[in-house]
């Protein structure tokens, strides 16, 4: 029993912040191609994929950086980092994650099952982007955004421009969030030679994540525009935006508590983005 709670502790389903993270976006995505109204099959195999997805990039994440987690702060303790889960068993949960995920993808068209193949190869080769270039959080944006046009290709068939605009939105938005999540590990990520926006944008973090979430925020009044949603979905925009200027305010003198406090606090900006997408249907 202990193995399987290494296991549950691997995948991070004691963390679900990340799930509602990858999830805001994805329920985007289908209220949006469904007008208000996705299909229930749909929208069950997308929420499940989401859970699936997350863990298995997770595991993939602490496969790719055992030899890291030890020497940073944070995860010290993960279970391979801690030597209680064998790198040769993580790649078999993560593998047994992704055909599991594989298997709900398949109830799907074939263009959505197309589409995974690249979803996945996103997820698994993100954790690796550290070690190449500064904008892993933009790589991770990619991934995580991908299933924006997924939702679309299984709602409709299609990838319309309004799906682009929202993978744009959703990718800068990870961005954003992953920084702040990178300014808590800054100092281990330069002793270590892990690359991260975090160390990238510097002194001037917090008007560039500033100005992205500005850009994010016009994006998703694009995307009310073009798919013609009530008021309610503008109140939700401002609540949103609302978050923005709070995280702001956390990161402003690089304390690293607040910093972690403001990468959080995107689970609130994601799901006002949604109730107010919700009642913006109605």
């Amino acid at each position: 029993m202990d193995k399987l709670y290494q296991y549950w502790l691997l995948a991070r389903f004691d963390k679900p912040i990340g799930i509602l993270i990858l999830l805001w976006p994805t329920l985007w995505a289908l209220w949006i191609a469904g007008n208000g109204h996705p299909d229930t099959l749909v929208l069950t195999v997308f929420c499940l994929g989401v859970v699936l997805m997350r863990a298995a990039g997770c595991v993939i994440n602490d496969y790719a950086d055992r030899d890291f987690d030890p020497h940073v702060a944070r995860t010290q303790q993960r279970p391979i980092a801690a030597g209680k889960v064998k790198p040769k068993e993580a790649l078999m949960v993560f593998a047994v994650l992704c055909l599991t995920a594989f298997g709900l993808v398949l109830l799907m068209n074939w263009f959505t099952i197309a589409l995974s193949f690249a979803g996945a190869f996103l997820a698994a080769s993100y954790p690796f982007m550290k070690r190449f270039t500064h904008l892993p959080q933009a790589y991770l944006g990619m991934a995580f955004g991908f299933a924006v046009p997924m939702a679309f290709a299984a709602q409709t068939n299609s990838i319309p421009l309004v799906a682009w605009l929202l993978y744009l939105a959703v990718l800068l938005w990870a961005l954003v969030y992953d920084t702040m999540y990178a300014m808590v590990d800054i100092e281990d990520d330069l002793k270590i030679g892990v690359k991260s926006t975090a160390i990238l944008f510097g002194n001037r973090v917090r008007e560039i994540t500033a100005s992205l979430q500005l850009v994010i925020l016009g994006l998703l009044m694009v995307v009310g525009v073009l798919q013609q949603l009530g008021w309610p979905y503008y109140v939700g925009l401002f609540a949103a935006a609302g978050f923005s200027v709070y995280q702001q305010v956390l990161i402003f003198n690089y304390d690293k508590p607040k910093c972690f406090k403001a990468f959080l606090n995107n689970n609130w900006f994601g799901l006002t983005v949604f109730l107010g997408l919700v009642a913006g249907y109605w």
